[in-house]
């Protein structure tokens, strides 16, 4: 059975205000991920396995994913080895009816305030590059 992602990440990833390594990044943690968002793969360890970069460069790409929620760092003392996980309306499921499943959990969760909520932009239409007007020319 194929994998089955997020629509907010597979459908609107174009209205993440995140930079083109952002989101190669995060497609990276999505195909490093489990079924449900766990990532089994440290910090240190992505360092090595995405293209051999540093911690610190890690640290960067994974800051504005933490900033609008679709990473979540976990707090105090479940931080083993700066772990992380997906945020559940972000990762991806082995099945439509999984997806379903942990969308409703994952409501009842923000609504409790056991979950953060995502910080995305609510575009109708992909907003237009800064300066980049009509090219109009007169042939």
């Amino acid at each position: 059975m194929a994998e089955v992602l997020s629509p907010i990440v597979a459908d609107r990833i174009w209205a993440l205000p995140l930079s083109g390594s952002a989101v190669k990044f995060l497609q990276y943690l999505i195909s490093r991920s489990d079924f449900g968002g766990h990532l089994p793969v440290r910090q240190v360890d992505m360092a090595r396995e995405y293209h051999g970069k540093t911690p610190q460069a890690i640290s960067a790409l994974m800051a504005p994913l933490c900033d609008l929620g679709l990473v979540i760092r976990p707090e105090g003392g479940e931080r083993k080895g700066n772990s992380y996980r997906l945020h559940p309306l972000a990762a991806k499921y082995q099945s439509h009816s999984d997806l379903e499943k942990a969308f409703r959990q994952a409501l009842v969760d923000i609504k409790a305030g056991t979950l953060p909520n995502l910080d995305l932009p609510r575009y109708a239409v992909a907003p237009p590059a800064e300066g980049a007007g009509p090219n109009l020319q007169v042939a």
